[in-house]
């Protein structure tokens, strides 16, 4: 029996296994697909934006450098200028609803309580780059990926999952649905569901154009709807307000996506060929808990939206941080009483936050003899210092706040990336998947509590480069501030907080 079965061996999915793996979990991946690799995974048709809060995760496991390659991104591309003592204003701040926005407007202090260090901003990448990244780290984990292995049938008690694929059955203690926005593992266990309807069909094709110079750049929004071209050769992204009638419904024909195009570019392009196609909509979904006894939900299994923004991803890898660790945790059997509840309560949240964001973009995309008066107010509101820096806390990542019970501002929140004075970052100690507390006074105040959690939390002292005030913190496995005290810490305070969360070292 396996402590784990997930299905689905995207990033999503892989990025669990390596959490579990981590922690000495054994953790089989069932994958309904016979290859890893795909056209729709390697670009263009791969491209995928990680936000600054998902590539800080992938720093803290220590897998940037290799992300960073497999991507093509340059070297000092998202890190902090040698000797930076404060947070850089980024290079890239995406659009809203189809409206690019000035990255120059970014107030930079804004983002509080944020520290210089090697992972800063997002990157441009591929699900192929990013599977690549998280298959080798598996692999060396020792996490077993089965392909040709959908799921069939699924059946819980109060011990154990049995998952019946490709024939197969396979008995875990857990079980992780992590298999993309129609879900097997979803409708198999009976999560409810429930959103908004959507209000176009979306088309994302390789094409080869007649003549591509009728077609703009970049995303153009018209009286009915909007089309996205791309500096990749016959890159193209179409949303037609139909109420997503045309979604999966009928053959994308190259006619059909001429016809739509015409239409919404109002020119007269022609399509030669249609190399690839498919259709998606935006309707905005979520299970009402991601929980259900031993099943597991996360990623687009348990939340979906239109991609503007490009959100979806790095949802699901949140999903994948915070669920690891706890999991991990309850398997053990040191976990704390509840802690595997807090996924739900600390994650649905983010999702919602998230279908919302969505919800707003589409509604001012929406054609209609007001559109262009809503645009224009959205237009104006954005082209500020104030709308630009909004968007970019609410897509970079880095703005979440998990609620905790403390008024303290930086709890709930992503760690700063302290910087101890031999060169030691706050990401480097995290690497193991441990917590980390951090104990900036003189006469370690911590050291004789903080040590009792032998092997769950990693005690780290010394001077750092910026305290930012503090005298301790105490960081979660998913480098989430889970408390913090001033310059003369209380032990028995972090005893308290260390308790709730790692639960009680004298068992």
């Amino acid at each position: 029996m396996y402590d784990v079965v997930i299905v689905g061996a995207g990033p999503v999915g892989l990025y669990l296994a390596t959490e579990l793996a981590l922690a000495d979990c054994s953790v089989l991946v069932l994958e309904r697909d016979h290859e890893p690799a795909s056209p729709w995974k390697a670009l263009p048709l791969g491209m995928r934006g990680l936000n600054a809060g998902s590539i800080e995760t992938f720093y803290r496991r220590g897998m940037l450098q290799d992300l960073l390659n497999a991507s093509g991104v340059e070297a000092g591309r998202v890190g902090a200028e040698p000797g930076a003592h404060r947070w850089p204003t980024p290079r890239d701040v995406s659009h809203f609803a189809g409206m690019r926005l000035d990255a120059a407007d970014i107030d930079a202090s804004a983002v509080s309580l944020r520290l210089p260090g090697p992972a800063m901003e997002g990157i441009m990448t591929s699900l192929a780059a990013v599977g690549e990244v998280l298959a080798k780290r598996a692999a060396g984990l020792g996490v077993q990926i089965l392909r040709d292995a959908g799921p069939e049938a699924i059946v819980q008690d109060g011990d154990s999952v049995v998952v019946r694929a490709g024939g197969n059955d396979y008995r875990a203690r857990w079980l992780v649905g992590c298999d993309g926005g129609r879900s097997t593992v979803r409708r198999l266990v009976g999560f409810d569901f429930v959103g908004t309807p959507p209000l176009f069909t979306g088309y994302v094709a390789h094409v080869t154009f007649d003549d591509p110079q009728q077609l703009d750049m970049g995303f153009n929004l018209t009286p009915t709807g909007m089309y996205l071209r791309t500096p990749f050769e016959g890159h193209l992204g179409m949303m037609d307000f139909d109420g997503g009638a045309f979604d999966r419904s009928q053959p994308l024909t190259r006619e059909h996506l001429q016809t739509v195009l015409r239409r919404i570019s109002g020119t007269d392009v022609a399509l030669s060929e249609v190399h690839l196609a498919s259709s998606f909509t935006d309707r905005a979904m979520q299970t009402t808990t991601y929980r259900d006894g031993r099943v597991l939900l996360a990623g687009d299994a348990a939340h979906i939206h239109s991609p503007l923004g490009g959100q979806g991803l790095n949802l699901g890898i949140g999903d994948a941080m915070n669920l690891g660790w706890k999991l991990a945790a309850t398997l053990h059997g040191t976990a704390p009483e509840g802690l595997l509840d807090t996924y739900t309560a600390e994650r649905h949240p983010v999702g919602a936050a998230i279908l919302n964001w969505s919800r707003a973009q589409v509604a001012t995309m929406n054609p209609g003899p007001n559109a262009p008066a809503l645009r224009q107010l959205v237009h104006d509101l954005l082209d500020t210092p104030d709308g630009t820096t909004h968007v970019f806390r609410n897509t970079s990542g880095l703005s979440h706040r998990y609620d905790l019970g403390s008024s303290q501002p930086l709890v709930g929140r992503t760690a700063p990336d302290f910087r101890f004075s031999d060169g030691t970052h706050l990401g480097d100690l995290l690497r193991e998947g441990q917590g980390v507390a951090l104990d900036f006074t003189t006469d370690q105040r911590l050291h004789g509590t903080a040590t009792g959690w032998k092997g769950l939390i990693r005690y780290a002292t010394g001077p750092v480069s910026d305290a930012l005030g503090f005298g301790a913190l105490l960081i979660r496995p998913d480098g989430i501030v889970a408390w913090t005290d001033g310059r003369n810490p209380d032990p028995e305070a972090f005893q308290h907080a260390a308790a709730r969360w790692f639960g009680d070292p004298t068992l």
